[in-house]
């Protein structure tokens, strides 16, 4: 991956519908090669997916809580995370180092919904506990590092 895969990658951060005549324009390439550039980028994996951000308060998911998953000793972490994929509730899921196993965020209408999802989790085999943290505003998500140079300590 170059610097020019990288100025795509940001360009498509920025505007995943752009098309490939204004990547070129950005980028400083035909639209062919940003193309190309593109498909292989996708064949890499390095492009995952596109997508659309909604609002979810938009649609009627106004709550949203960070829920920490400790595991019994005798839980299989793989058949946890299985289970905590076919819950619609959780919107993310992250396997962390410290005192939880998991970690969750759990997308819902409501404090009934909050509720209703704290015990679905709490039924899944080998969860022992929970601890929830009740987001009251977001300042900002989804933001990820510029493609165009790596992370370094210093960023911190």
């Amino acid at each position: 991956m170059d610097a020019v895969d990288r100025a795509i990658l940001d360009a498509l951060r920025a505007n995943a519908r752009a098309t490939y005549a204004e990547l070129a324009r950005e980028v400083g390439l035909s639209a062919p090669a940003v193309h190309e550039r593109v498909n292989k980028l996708e064949a890499q994996n390095v492009i995952t997916g596109y997508h659309a951000a909604v609002a979810p308060e938009s649609i009627g998911y106004s709550m949203s809580a960070l829920v920490g998953i400790f595991l019994s000793d005798t839980a299989d972490e793989d058949l946890v995370a299985e289970q905590l994929a076919a819950l619609a509730a959780v919107e993310d899921c992250w396997f962390v180092a410290g005192e939880e196993s998991f970690v969750v965020k759990i997308r819902v209408p409501d404090v009934g919904g909050l509720e209703n999802a704290i015990r679905a989790l709490s039924k899944i085999r080998g969860v022992a506990r929970t601890r929830s943290t009740v987001v009251l505003s977001t300042r900002f998500e989804g933001r990820v590092q510029s493609a165009g140079r790596p992370a370094s300590t210093d960023d911190v």
